[in-house]
């Protein structure tokens, strides 16, 4: 194959053994040190420990999803430059380990979002969706925003006050909790929490954030380089504004400026297909086309989005995402770069946020929502099927 298959996995608490992962067909893996809190260095000992887990089980660590920025850093305040310090030997000793692409985000406050974990589908599995009234909802009633009713119009108000009455006290904290408690090495966040991070981004403009942003790349990324490592970023998920907050990395503009801030390989993105197809005005190929040169990872997921503004994890060849047009860009690229006699050609994907589907249905929810087993194997086994066929029927002179 061409594109590297890779799955995610969350270290040895995972309900997904280790073991299983190559009978899915991948051959890396993407993890992170989920239990190191952020903000605290990655010692070479934790990276070697993890490393030899996973060698171990005959497959290699592919990609680092992720290494959290601390708070300090996006809003630029408090320990700000002892955590951007602590940040670049901690690529230091990932780049001596062999562990080389290393993802990040720069979403303030919440990473990605979803309202409700386990929406069912009328096949019976479940899926990630996001439900703008239950967003509402949230930031209205149960977090209490300050100002978030400017946020909405006068029908969405309205609709979340209705909900809001009408939930028990058990929904209420589900919802809660699916949104501010669901993320590894984040768990156990407050309502309170959220609010202490709120205050520090009071009146932060988007460009604030995009100055922040570039400050820390001029730091991080000459550290990336001189240990032979690429720094992709995540996309905002949704790609959207998010509790009042600005996200700066959810369309072609915002591509664009990111790469703008250093023209070095190692300032590249992780192209999630599935978060920039959220927004019904990005054309995801299009996208890819533009900056394709610097994508270091993939996730291939798609999203059906609806009128009103809600959206659900799609099948992965189903959706918003053409994703057989997507897929043949991406071989293009990779030909591009072989040819061109690159190390880093091949590019690793991951078959991001399955369904719960079959057997995983019968089981304990997943603590980590979206990764259960099967629906990304088949979601797996949906890409690569693509894949061959568009390398064959375009270039069967390319041996796979």
């Amino acid at each position: 194959m061409f594109m590297e298959p890779t799955f995610r996995w969350y270290g040895p608490e995972d309900p997904v053994a280790l073991n299983f992962i190559p009978q899915a067909g991948a051959t890396g893996v993407v993890t992170s040190l989920h239990y190191i809190p952020y903000g605290v260095l990655w010692s070479r000992e934790a990276i070697l420990e993890r490393k030899k887990m996973i060698e171990e089980a005959g497959m290699t660590w592919s990609v680092v999803e992720s290494l959290p920025v601390h708070e300090d850093i996006k809003n630029a305040s408090g320990s700000c430059k002892r955590y951007i310090d602590i940040y670049k030997q901690s690529i230091r000793n990932l780049g001596e380990c062999g562990v080389k692409t290393i993802t990040y985000n720069f979403m303030p406050v919440l990473d990605w979002v979803r309202t409700d974990l386990h929406h069912e589908l009328p096949d019976g599995s479940k899926v990630l969706y996001f439900n703008q009234v239950e967003f509402a909802v949230f930031e209205l009633f149960i977090l209490q925003r300050k100002g978030a009713e400017k946020d909405y119009t006068p029908e969405i108000l309205a609709k979340a006050e209705k909900m809001f009455q009408e939930m028990d006290e058990h929904q209420r904290f589900v919802l809660r909790r699916s949104i501010i408690d669901n993320f590894p090495g984040f768990k156990g966040v407050t309502l309170e929490d959220v609010r202490a991070m709120l205050a520090k981004y009071e009146d932060f403009s988007a460009e604030r954030l995009r100055e922040n942003l570039a400050a820390f790349l001029t730091e991080v990324v000459p550290a990336a380089e001189e240990w032979g490592c690429r720094l992709v970023i995540h996309p905002d998920d949704p790609p959207r504004s998010i509790l009042g907050l600005p996200r700066i990395f959810s369309n072609k503009d915002d591509i664009k400026s990111l790469l703008a801030v250093s023209s070095s390989p190692a300032n590249g993105i992780c192209f999630c297909a599935g978060s920039f197809s959220a927004r019904e005005d990005n054309d995801v190929v299009e996208m890819f086309k533009s900056c394709a040169d610097r994508v270091g990872f993939l996730h291939l997921r798609s999203t059906e989005v609806l009128s009103n503004g809600d959206f659900y994890e799609a099948p992965h060849l189903e959706g918003r995402v053409d994703m057989y047009e997507l897929v043949k860009a991406v071989c293009e690229e990779q030909l591009r770069r072989k040819a061109e006699g690159r190390e880093d050609w091949r590019i690793p994907f991951r078959p991001d946020h399955g369904a719960d589907i079959m057997d995983d249905l019968l089981k304990q929810p997943n603590p980590n929502p979206g990764y259960g087993g099967l629906g990304r194997m088949r979601g797996l086994a949906a890409l690569r099927g693509l894949e061959m066929g568009i390398m064959r029927s375009l270039h069967p002179e390319v041996a796979f």
